[in-house]
């Protein structure tokens, strides 16, 4: 065994060791969930919206402090919203933009494809690169890797001068086709380098086809960099062990996040659809769609026979990113969505949200009447408190905030509203919205949402959830244990993930052709394994392959098999897409890509469970639904044991959530704790 075998095999050894813990930031809460080897605990706190990294370590050094640790003992796995709200606040880097010249002006033209195909007025986002930031150098790779014009060393010198003149904060280069040959791209790295700034290469971030993308996803990436280094930099004096979740659904090294943060643009909503999986598999659900409600934000997602639907299509604020990406529809719906009457007359909630801080009126430091003040006007939070009792309500100031909606829904409708019939009028607005989120993933795709079950989770996700599942005919809803933190749950459950991508152009008859190349490919993801302390023996290779019909102008990404025959599987899935198959037309390979996973291993432990009483004391409450007044039964989560079926109506309150179930509908507790309800 050599010195590098030794370190690996320490470092695997130290791995089983560590106390885990799973992190996962949102716009009011900061959840934790972490592994003792015995048990699985859970808790939250307060968000810190202008430095996430405060309430990350404060929640960090209480559980240390807790378990008698060392931050060297723990290792963290981290669903963090940087670089998402950096994007959507446009608060990231000043960066310049190098390429081939000529092609200065490629992130502003874009693509011809409008968002809107009938407006005229379109605005489109800022660009991230500044204006005069965009440089062209002469250059020339012609598309199947011949160099036709080498680079200056002058013009790469003068330019190199130029850029520490204007200050400028991290460099982008996108050379057109240094897929096929990214020499003129390592050689502008190398001179680059002496300004002491962040690169971001696209030849090292995508090494794919298709320019603007390629540029695009470059520039995103070094526009994030110095924020999310900065970021990182702080977790990392203090926690050595730092792993963040990636868009795609698997974690990367902390150094590897930093270097290449647009991979990490949907961290946190890729969690909550892990955790989803986790809890669809123990429910038996192969088709289900991933309902996470928190407080700012709802974000869904469809899952197909076990897998969840990926993208390489997303746009994050107008910026097209190329990443493999879980696709995750998001809405601005969540607890903390603000409520108003507008200059129609019209109740409007959302997108706008009060976030942790000031937060709904109900925290005591605002008078923004929200989502979450409604449902308490309602009852239908069970009780005056959040966080099993730490986090009190104020339930008279919630009820002033809604008061005042409904004054101004009076004056409008010209008689008296009252508290509850504005507050019942916000639930049926915000789940107007999300609604048309879960839609968006299944009945504008062609899948039938009758067909799926609804795994809810977050927050506030179980007070909406039936109501859901009821106006789009899902037959069943499935509500994990400790829904609240499924995110931070699915961040610690995350395997380690690395992706390698590349572009081939081949003829769907070179099929023998492409074995070699899927084992380079699973080669260099097995390498970068290996340094993150992966032996072979604990890694997993998926290989994909993106084709279309020659010609066309986007391809389907499909995963490979052996013995696969590949024209009449695409076939198949184009048929399955789009309605329509041209079996006469040639197939294109347009890309390969491997995912090399290294497997972290189940969570040790079972949920921590307060003792369990002799028989279930369910409480009387008054809530108000949609039909009126109700007396229903209040349980807690924790006194529910296995295979239990519910009294409806009621409400199941626990530390990080509440559920409602309406009177007609059946629940029930499985055997893994799961809540099931059949609407």
């Amino acid at each position: 065994m050599n010195i590098a075998q030794a370190q690996r095999a320490q470092q695997s050894r130290s791995r089983r060791r560590l106390v885990r813990i799973g992190v996962d930031t949102g716009g009011t809460f900061t959840d934790f969930i972490y592994s003792t080897g015995r048990e699985v605990r859970v808790f939250k706190l307060p968000s810190t919206p202008d430095d996430p990294s405060r309430a990350v370590l404060d929640g960090v050094q209480r559980i240390c402090a807790e378990l008698k640790l060392a931050f060297d003992e723990i290792e963290v796995v981290h669903g963090t919203t940087v670089g998402t709200n950096a994007l959507l606040e446009r608060r990231g880097a000043r960066v310049a933009f190098i390429t081939t010249r000529g092609f200065e002006d490629m992130l502003i033209t874009g693509r011809q494809a409008r968002p809107r195909l009938y407006d005229l007025n379109v605005t489109r986002p800022a660009p991230l690169v500044a204006d005069g930031l965009s440089f062209g150098v002469r250059e020339r790779t012609a598309a199947d890797g011949t160099a036709l014009e080498l680079l200056d060393d002058e013009e790469i010198n003068a330019l190199v001068r130029r850029l520490r003149e204007e200050d400028v904060e991290a460099v982008a280069v996108c050379l057109l086709f240094s897929f096929a040959n990214p020499e003129h791209e390592r050689k502008l790295a190398a001179a680059l380098a002496e300004l002491g700034v962040p690169l971001s290469i696209s030849h090292r971030i995508l090494p794919e086809y298709r320019e603007y993308e390629r540029a695009s996803t470059t520039v995103a990436n070094a526009y994030l960099q110095p924020l999310m280094s900065h970021y990182l930099g702080r977790l990392g004096r203090n926690v050595p062990r730092l792993r963040i979740m990636q868009s795609s659904g698997g974690s990367i090294g902390a150094q590897v996040a930093a270097a290449e943060p647009v991979r990490t643009v949907l961290s946190g909503p890729a969690g909550g659809v892990v955790g989803a999986l986790h809890a669809a598999r123990q429910a038996g659900a192969r088709d289900h769609i991933a309902f996470d409600m928190g407080g700012t934000s709802t974000d869904v997602a469809l899952c197909a026979d076990g897998e969840v639907r990926a993208t390489r299509e997303t746009i994050v604020s107008g910026i097209p990113i190329a990443i493999p990406c879980f696709e995750i529809h998001t809405v601005g719906a969540g607890g903390g969505s603000i409520a108003r009457v507008d200059r129609g007359g019209s109740l409007r909630v959302g997108p706008e949200s009060a976030g942790a801080d000031p937060g709904p009126a109900c925290y005591g430091k605002s008078d923004l009447p929200t989502v979450t003040d409604a449902n308490l006007v309602l009852g239908r939070l069970g009780s005056d408190a959040l966080l099993g009792g730490a986090f009190p309500l104020d339930a008279e100031r919630a009820r002033a905030a809604i008061e005042a909606i409904a004054r101004e829904m009076s004056a409008r409708v010209r008689r008296e509203v009252s508290a509850e019939e504005a507050a019942l009028g916000i639930i049926r607005v915000v789940n107007a919205h999300m609604e048309r989120a879960i839609r968006a993933v299944s009945v504008e795709r062609g899948y039938d949402p009758r067909r799926f079950a609804l795994v809810t989770f977050g927050g506030a996700g179980g007070l909406h959830a039936v109501a859901l599942a009821r106006s789009l005919r899902i037959p069943r809803v499935i509500v994990p244990r400790d829904p609240g933190a499924l995110s931070a749950f699915g961040v610690l459950a995350a395997d380690v993930v690395r992706e390698q991508t590349r572009t081939v152009m081949l003829g769907g008859e070179a099929v023998e052709n492409l074995e070699p190349l899927f084992c380079e490919l699973e080669e260099q993801g097995a390498q970068a394994l290996e340094r993150e302390g992966f032996p072979r023996h604990s890694q997993r290779h998926a290989r994909f392959f993106a084709a279309r019909y020659r010609g066309q102008s986007f391809e389907l990404e499909l995963k490979w098999r052996p013995r696969l025959n590949l024209s009449e599987t695409f076939h198949r899935a184009h048929e399955l897409r789009y309605g329509y198959a041209r079996r006469q037309s040639p197939v294109e390979i347009v890309s390969l890509r491997v995912r090399s996973t290294g497997i972290v291993g189940e969570i040790v432990g079972r949920r921590e469970r307060t003792k369990r009483p002799p028989r279930i004391k369910a409480q009387r409450v008054t809530v108000v639904f949609d039909d009126g007044k109700r007396t229903a039964h209040l349980y807690r989560r924790e006194e529910l044991r296995s295979r239990v079926r519910l009294a409806t109506p009621c409400i199941v309150a626990e530390y990080s959530s509440t559920t409602l179930i309406p009177a007609g509908a059946r629940a029930r507790v499985d055997r893994f704790g799961n809540l099931i309800i059949e609407p």
